[in-house]
């Protein structure tokens, strides 16, 4: 009997280290497609940028008008990355979480940008054996001590944003 169990207790820890281990690559590879696809919007590479996002992907920026799926994204961005370049987003933290499926992740990042720093969060989702930019949100982070200030400088462009969209419903 202590056999058994010290049978079973190690298949299970194995088991474990396995599953640790994989998650552990997963998010080495989410990590990856993420790093690359910052890097080829910097470098205006239109077709990697927008392969590593799923068909039925969103992408929300900073300003809130731009809730847009991805051909409303590509047509956004298209002009930039005609340019030879769209934008320089440099990740400087990073946290990424599966689901235990290992085929949904979720992740925030802080980033280095022309807007200073800014927050990315989103959602992967694995498509065959490839990590897709499912969902994401760029917003750009306030110290708390300055709201009051920004407040006062967005107030009236976001109040009449708030009318229309109440008004639109």
């Amino acid at each position: 009997m202590k056999k058994l169990f010290f049978l079973l207790s190690a298949l299970m820890l194995i088991s474990f280290e396995s599953t640790a281990q994989k998650s552990e690559s997963e998010k080495k590879a989410i990590a990856t497609v993420l790093d690359n696809w910052h890097k080829d919007a910097a470098e205006g590479n239109f077709d990697k940028y927008f392969g590593a996002m799923s068909d039925e992907s969103i992408f929300i920026g900073t300003d809130a008008t731009e809730n847009w799926n991805k051909k409303q994204f590509i047509d956004f961005a298209k002009p930039y990355f005609d340019k030879g370049r769209a934008w320089d987003f440099k990740p400087v933290e990073r946290h990424i979480y599966m689901d235990p499926s290992g085929k949904i992740a979720w992740f925030d990042e802080l980033l280095d940008t022309w807007m200073k720093i800014c927050r990315g969060s989103g959602v992967m989702v694995k498509e065959g054996k490839v990590w897709k930019v499912k969902h994401y949100v760029l917003s750009m982070t306030v110290p708390n001590d300055d709201v009051k200030d920004v407040i006062k400088i967005i107030a009236p462009k976001e109040d009449a944003q708030l009318q229309q969209i109440k008004s639109s419903k």
